[in-house]
């Protein structure tokens, strides 16, 4: 599943340096903005929900997921990485991020199977630490990949 939304469109790799997390997330989701997955609205609600509740969408060391609530905005299940060689604060000093990660879903069930293998994903230390260090989209690509035959 994680592969049917992620290619070399949706994943990027960049330095980060003089972005903060609003331009980190804004980026992260100009992907699924180019394929017509979600409107800017969208992205809108995303910013908006981490201004008034806080860094809650860092799930874990070095990573965020942002996301909203289906309101309309968005058409179709999407997923996109932004990766940052550059750690970027989410709201504070304490929330350093360089995966970020944008979840779209245009309801409350039908994403739960993607949510489910990306917590795979970034449950797995080993993964999220090539993550961290791979270079380009590809190399992101095939760590998923791989670690994907791996979960069969």
């Amino acid at each position: 599943m994680l592969l049917d939304l992620l290619n070399v469109q949706t994943v990027q790799v960049v330095e980060g340096t003089d972005m903060d997390w609003q331009q980190a997330i804004k980026l992260a989701a100009e992907p699924l903005l180019s394929n017509k997955t979600i409107e800017k609205e969208y992205v809108s609600e995303m910013l908006n929900v981490v201004k008034s509740e806080g860094p809650y969408i860092n799930i874990g060391p070095k990573i965020a997921l942002a996301h909203s609530r289906p309101a309309g905005n968005v058409h179709k299940i999407g997923l996109s990485i932004l990766k940052t060689n550059h750690s970027i604060n989410l709201v504070n000093n304490d929330h350093p991020v360089n995966l970020w990660f944008v979840l779209a879903a245009v309801d409350n069930n039908s994403h739960l199977a993607v949510i489910k293998e990306l917590m795979e994903l970034l449950t797995d230390k080993t993964a999220v630490a090539d993550m961290l260090n791979a270079t380009n989209e590809s190399e992101i690509l095939k760590i998923i990949a791989h670690e994907q035959e791996l979960q069969k």
